[in-house]
């Protein structure tokens, strides 16, 4: 009896919601039980909302360490995109399950080992992966055009005190504020603009009235509330491509912990100037001089900060680098052991 296992995999989470992938597994499954095969229940892997662009998937792990143990003999997949979005990973995976003895059978393409079936499948990888920027492509030009048209569709999900509403019988998306919410939000800006408290102090008064956060946590972060009083949406003109994703190289000694050289291609994420948004209108939450006024004091708590008031005290500060591995280092400066020891400051 041939062991073979069945692996699914469907993108988005709206199709994993709308049970999608279950076409796949069925079709899998007539294909396994008309070749003779037993298909052991624990041998269904599924990738439910996920990209195929990974390499680290879930389910995808667990089959190649069940294939590496030798515990099944045959593969069954509804189509190469289905195993993976980029050729490179496709040619990847198949080299690693031939090692371990498996036979991969692919629904939509015949069985066969030949110099112009591998070959057709690469063509088929690498097409898949042009489509794959494509439609990246389009629906990044989808957002801008949308954006720029005033949509709040181009923003996706609402932030704290609004609540994201879909389009629907010819109504656009919208933003509603949600009232209990919207008074948190008044509270902060109210607390740190007028009252002159700080994020943790704010964040701590939040915890002790026994105000949970949107996820029903009972701390609040201060990080959190920093991003809340710098959002421009709570004055009513929401910001589109305030950060964009580019491929950059950290320069050493730029005061980040960092190497000159980045270790893998990846992007990163970077602010965009303020002057490049677009802004969307939605309801208001704050008054525009209340936002304003935070916004000042923000510039006036960076610029007075204890770290950044004391010039001469870290003279080397982002300038001393590792020579071997390139990150930057950064100062300490702990008391002495010493009784009545003053502090001591270093680079580590």
């Amino acid at each position: 009896m041939i062991r073979a296992a069945l692996y699914a995999r469907v993108s988005s989470e709206k199709q994993a919601e709308e049970g999608a992938i279950g076409s796949q597994v069925a079709a899998l499954r007539d294909r396994a039980t008309a070749d003779g095969c037993f298909v052991d229940p624990e041998d269904v892997y599924l990738d439910e909302g996920v990209s195929g662009a990974l390499l680290i998937r879930p389910a995808l792990e667990r089959l190649r360490d069940r294939a590496a143990a030798g515990a099944v003999d045959r593969i069954y997949i509804h189509s190469p995109d289905r195993l993976a979005r980029k050729m490179a990973y496709q040619m990847l995976l198949l080299e690693e399950f031939g090692r371990s003895g498996l036979e991969v059978i692919f629904l939509n393409r015949p069985a066969s080992a030949t110099p112009e079936d591998e070959l057709l499948m690469q063509v088929q990888g690498v097409i898949v992966e042009y489509e794959r920027a494509k439609i990246l492509e389009r629906i990044r030009r989808g957002k801008l055009h949308r954006a720029r048209g005033g949509e709040v569709s181009a923003l996706g999900g609402a932030p704290y005190g609004y609540r994201y509403v879909r389009k629907a019988d010819g109504i656009p998306a919208r933003y509603e504020i949600v009232e209990g919410e919207a008074a948190v939000v008044q509270r902060v800006f109210r607390q740190y603009v007028l009252d002159r408290l700080t994020f943790y102090e704010i964040s701590r008064r939040l915890g002790r009235d026994g105000i949970p956060t949107r996820l029903g946590h009972k701390k609040w972060d201060p990080g959190t509330l920093s991003q809340m009083v710098r959002n421009p949406a709570y004055m009513g003109l929401a910001a589109f491509g305030k950060t964009s994703r580019q491929r950059g190289e950290n320069p050493g000694g730029s005061g980040r912990r960092q190497p000159s050289v980045a270790k893998r291609g990846k992007t990163s994420c970077a602010r965009v100037a303020v002057e490049k948004w677009i802004r969307i209108p939605v309801p208001a939450i704050v008054s525009e001089e209340l936002f304003e006024s935070a916004q000042e004091q923000l510039r006036q708590n960076q610029r007075f900060a204890d770290r950044n008031s004391k010039p001469g005290r870290h003279l080397l500060r982002g300038l001393v680098v590792c020579a071997e591995c390139h990150y930057s280092c950064a100062a300490r400066s702990p008391w002495s052991t010493k009784r009545g020891g003053d502090r001591r400051y270093y680079y580590r």
